[in-house]
Parts: C-alpha cells; structure tokens; sequence
C-alpha cells in the first residue's frame, strides 16, 4: 500500500531537513511503502538548494520546482499531478501539521473512509489569523450553503479515487480544501494538534489572507450576485413607497419646499449602491476573463528522482 505524501515549500531552507527527518520517524509503520512528492513554489531563498542535496541521499523522495511563485495550492496541484499512491497525504512544510500524526490519520481511512481531515483543536496561530478564518468561513457557509469548518485545512489523507476525481478540475482559482468538500465521497476528522511553526514567518500575511478569501467566495459561490438582485429589488420596493408617501403628501398640500438633504442622501446612497454592484459583477467578469485564457496551472521548471 504505497503512500504518497504531497508538500509544498515556500522559502523553508531552515525547516527542510527537520521535516524530513521527522516524515522518516513518523513513517516508519509503512515500512518503505511511502515517497514524498516536494513542490518547490517558487523560492526566493536556498530551498531547491537543499531540496537537492536530501534527494541526492534519499531516492523516495521527489522534488518540482516550478518556474515561478504560482501559490501554496497551485504547488499542491502540481505535486498531485505527479504522485502515484494509493492514498496521498496533503500538509504543510513549516511542521504545524504534525508529521507525527500522519499515522493517525491512515489508520482511520482503514475503517472505510475515503478522506480523513486532520482537525486543528488549538490552531497556534495569531489571534487576527484565526479570527479572520473564522468570520471567511462563516460568509463562506452562508454564501455556499455548506458547512466549513475553520479548524480544518489541507492536512489530511485522501484515496486516489479522490486525487484522480481532484486532476479533473482544471479551474485557474484553485483552494484545495473546499475542492475536496466539493468532490463529495465518504469522509471523517480526526482531532489533531496544531504545532508551532518550526521556523521563520508565515508568507501569508494579512493581504494574501483577504485575496485568497475573496477569490475562493467569487469561485465557489454566485450567491453575492443573487444578494445584489434581491438588494435592488428591495430598494426598488422601498422607493415606491416612499414616492407614493411623498406624492400623497404633496396632493395634501403638506409639502411646500423639497428637502435638500433627502436628495442628497438618496444620491449618494444609491450612487455608492451602484458602484458596488458594478464591482462585484466587475470581480466575476474578472474571473471569467483569467479562466478563458486556458493557461496552464503550473509551469514546472526542474524535477529531481522522477
């Protein structure tokens, strides 16, 4: 039963051999039967570097290194495009997913599962990092009508029936968590603990945060396009009103001189509602335009032990 375990690196030349040593301790119960698959996104630092210098001595370990930054799941992508297990463990490199739970999880999908999730019980990040997840997985529930869990990411062990299922989704706005929940198929969590990150700074910051959240909502969800119809048609209702209460209180001969600040106010107000309507049908006309170019996902530069 061979285990592929996937992980994109970014800017980790500290962390690597760390990694490495602990996925060899950790996977010491399947018994050679794993190769890792290291997808180098782009690094500005010595991270090929010393990619190259452990698959020099270790041969199941596989390396890409892309041509460019493409971003944390477009590397995913590329590294599950070239695994070849039957089951394919996805985590992170800076050891906040513990490798050390990846046994864990392979012994949980022998009950019948075809996707176990590792969930984080006390994530170890900043407190704006974890409040930010959780209001985007709140707006994401409501917008997709599916249940997110914040305390769930990438880490976890997929079969190749769902990694295959995965290849077949070619969308250029990738997020690999909610493209897993969107597969379906027959899944479970398991409670995990969240490590500190080993070394180092997160690359994402709060920018990169806030991008990626809106790109997921615009991919996976048309609902802000129906919360803009049902806006105008509410507006509209309201300004019917509101006229046949002004035009009533005209005929009455209650109204003498216009209201200066009404019309003003209704100005900006529905000015300001337009701009923002034009936005986000702009943001969707954007997507649309980034996904009829046909790149491809990745652009893979070098490889090592395929």
């Amino acid at each position: 039963m061979l285990i592929s375990i996937v992980i994109p690196v970014y800017q980790a030349e500290k962390i690597l051999e760390e990694l490495i040593a602990r996925i060899k301790k950790a996977m010491e119960f399947a018994r050679g039967n794993y190769h890792l698959v290291l997808v180098d996104d782009g690094s500005a630092d010595a991270s090929w570097r010393v990619i190259g210098n452990i698959c020099s001595v270790e041969k199941n370990i596989r390396a890409i290194k892309l041509s460019r930054n493409f971003g944390q799941h477009h590397a995913i992508t590329a590294g599950l495009d070239n695994c070849t297990g039957e089951w394919v463990v996805v985590m992170d490199c800076d050891l906040q997913d513990k490798p050390e739970e990846i046994e864990r999880l392979y012994q949980k999908v022998q009950e019948g599962y075809e996707i176990v999730f590792a969930r984080r019980i006390h994530r170890k990040d900043s407190f704006f990092k974890k409040l930010l997840s959780r209001i985007f997985y709140k707006i994401f529930s409501y917008l997709t009508g599916i249940k997110y869990d914040g305390k769930v990411g990438n880490f976890g062990i997929y079969s190749a029936k769902v990694i295959d299922t995965l290849k077949k989704m070619k969308e250029p706005l990738r997020a690999f968590s909610p493209m897993v929940r969107w597969v379906g198929f027959n899944k479970a969590f398991i409670d995990v603990e969240h490590g500190e990150r080993y070394k180092g700074k997160s690359s994402y910051n709060y920018s990169k945060i806030i991008t990626l959240a809106s790109d997921i909502i615009l991919s996976y969800s048309d609902k802000p396009l129906r919360l803009i119809v049902r806006t105008g048609f509410l507006i509209s209702f309201i300004s019917f009103l509101v006229g046949l209460y002004y035009l009533i209180q005209y005929l009455s001969g209650r109204i003498l001189v216009s209201g200066y600040t009404s019309i003003i106010i209704s100005i900006w107000f529905l000015g300001g509602l337009i701009i923002l309507n034009l936005g986000v049908l702009g943001l969707y006309i954007s997507k649309i335009f980034t996904g009829i170019k046909d790149r491809p996902l990745y652009i893979i530069d070098k490889t090592i032990n395929f």
